[in-house]
């Protein structure tokens, strides 16, 4: 049976290349038979910053409620999202820190330095965006996004593997080139090698 996949648009606006990216992945993955669910982040309704950080835990709006629901209803995550100075966008950063608790992600071990990765048992790829030719982003840069997003928190969960696509330099790429990583975006939906 196909995976149940989540995909989440990472980047604020449904105008944005990032947002090409998913619909293609997401209409290729339907055609595929696969059963998927998509979260866009610029359209919830959430406050992004955890206001006592986790001192104590701050109410769930109902999308946050949804997206964790969704969250564990999924064995595949998809995250479509752009690099802005090094990482993630501010906006996925917050849902990150408002939905992956503690007692929901992870929980630690009462006088130990280990921890339960309560999210185990997923995989996750990771379409991102950049303008710095991608080469650059891992050699020169030491990809500090793609790092922070596949070890810190996804594999921090439990969730591997964790595969990363990545799409740059998208500055000034041509029509052609932006339609060859569409392209490539619907393989990835319709491939269950990627899932």
């Amino acid at each position: 049976m196909p995976k149940k996949t989540l995909l989440i648009l990472g980047h604020p606006s449904s105008d944005s290349f990032c947002a090409a990216l998913a619909d293609a992945y997401l209409v290729a993955a339907r055609q595929a038979g696969r059963d998927v669910r998509q979260l866009r982040l610029g359209e919830l309704n959430f406050d992004p910053v955890l206001r006592k950080g986790y001192a104590s835990i701050q109410a769930l709006e109902p999308d946050l409620l949804a997206a964790q629901e969704a969250l564990s209803w999924a064995e595949h995550l998809v995250f479509v999202y752009p690099i802005w100075w090094g990482a993630m966008p501010a906006l996925m950063k917050g849902f990150i820190d408002r939905i992956f608790l503690p007692g929901y992600a992870f929980k630690y071990r009462p006088n130990s330095v280990l921890w339960d990765k309560l999210l185990s048992g997923r995989t996750a790829h990771l379409l991102v965006t950049m303008d710095s030719p991608p080469w650059y982003f891992k050699w020169i840069n030491r990809m500090p996004g793609h790092n922070q997003m596949k070890k810190t928190i996804l594999e921090f969960s439990g969730i591997k593997p964790v595969r990363i696509s990545s799409f740059g330099p998208v500055q000034g790429a041509s029509t052609e080139q932006r339609g060859r990583w569409l392209a490539k975006a619907r393989g990835y939906g319709l491939s269950a090698s990627h899932s």
